[in-house]
């Protein structure tokens, strides 16, 4: 136990080393290749992760029981069509038929998933371990966590190379400051912090930064520059991911049974990811629907507008999150 803050701070520091390395590899393909390749790169490397997990990773225990397919299947749907309906919103309408009509069966399927997990003997998610204390209030903020933090890279990265007209190298690479902060103070700081204050005062104080940092980036002006606009909201951007994720997976399974750890790991990740996704989707939705209304004001004010109004807009959820860890989550002993 008295070594978990530093073996998630490793964990963490990997996951941000992988996402930036892509960022950043992605645009060496797409300025020396080709965009496709930013897609065919993942074949090789998927394999030989699949070879390696194999060959390396500990077998464990095994118990007997049942998997629910039809359950998988009823919640990967659910999540599809509430994912993509919000990323349609723009071009399908906010009130339109077929925006309404997948969002309600995106939620009948929510709940026929969630009636089923209460009556089945073998439940892929059984329902009792939303007793377990901060696992709820954790996996919520984890999810608003992601709906802040990929919108505020998805969108500087947009920033750098529409507005400030980077090629995809040099936003790569704009983007690798960020990157080293979150390594060395996931790897060497935030487990001591944790280890010193617990892990809600790290998760209120980092998403309170990270809102601080997206409200910076909605200022972000046509004619701004890398070093005066860009670099000092990044690296605040990266000390508060770095002082929350960890906290914030930790708030999620801490409570959990030892028998139950390896679901609660499971849920977070599940609802980071889902979180993720429809943070960007609502974030898309703001801005293009800022840009189409400022138009008048020319291409390049207007496309700014919405990139300002999509950092907003990953603001108010980071702050939203902050709040929640503040009154919903409890300080562990």
């Amino acid at each position: 136990p008295k070594e978990l803050g530093k073996a998630f701070g490793f964990w963490g520091a990997s996951a941000a080393a992988g996402g930036s390395a892509g960022v950043f590899l992605g645009g060496v393909l797409t300025e020396y290749a080709s965009w496709r390749w930013t897609f065919f790169i993942n074949v090789p490397i998927g394999l030989l992760v699949m070879i390696a997990g194999a060959a390396i990773l500990i077998k464990g225990n095994k118990i007997k029981g049942e998997i629910s397919y039809i359950s998988g299947l009823l919640i990967t749907a659910s999540m599809t069509l509430i994912v993509y309906t919000l990323v349609m919103i723009e071009k399908n309408g906010w009130t339109s038929g077929i925006t309404l009509g997948l969002f309600s069966l995106g939620i009948v399927l929510l709940i026929a998933f969630v009636i089923l997990q209460k009556n089945s003997q073998s439940a892929l998610l059984p329902l009792s371990i939303f007793k377990a204390p901060n696992l709820s209030a954790g996996n919520l903020v984890m999810m608003l966590l992601a709906g802040a933090w990929i919108p505020l890279w998805f969108y500087l990265n947009l920033y750098l190379q529409q507005t400030l007209h980077y090629s995809a190298f040099n936003s790569g690479l704009a983007l690798l400051p960020m990157t080293i902060v979150i390594m060395i103070l996931m790897v060497g700081v935030t487990g001591k912090l944790i280890a010193k204050f617990g892990f809600k005062h790290n998760l209120v104080l980092g998403l309170a930064v990270l809102t601080v940092s997206l409200i910076w980036f909605s200022k972000v002006p046509v004619d701004g520059n890398f070093f005066a606009h860009v670099l000092g909201a990044s690296i605040l951007g990266a000390i508060g991911m770095s002082l929350a994720y960890i906290p914030g997976t930790m708030a999620s399974i801490s409570g959990a049974k030892p028998h139950e750890a390896g679901i609660a790991s499971g849920l977070v990740n599940t609802t980071y990811q889902v979180g993720s996704a429809i943070g960007l989707a609502i974030a898309v939705a703001v801005a293009t629907s800022t840009t189409t209304n400022s138009i008048e004001a020319g291409q390049t004010d207007a496309v700014n507008n919405g990139f300002q109004t999509a950092f907003m807009a990953a603001a108010v959820i980071s702050g939203i999150a902050t709040i929640i860890s503040l009154i919903a989550i409890k300080q562990n002993k």
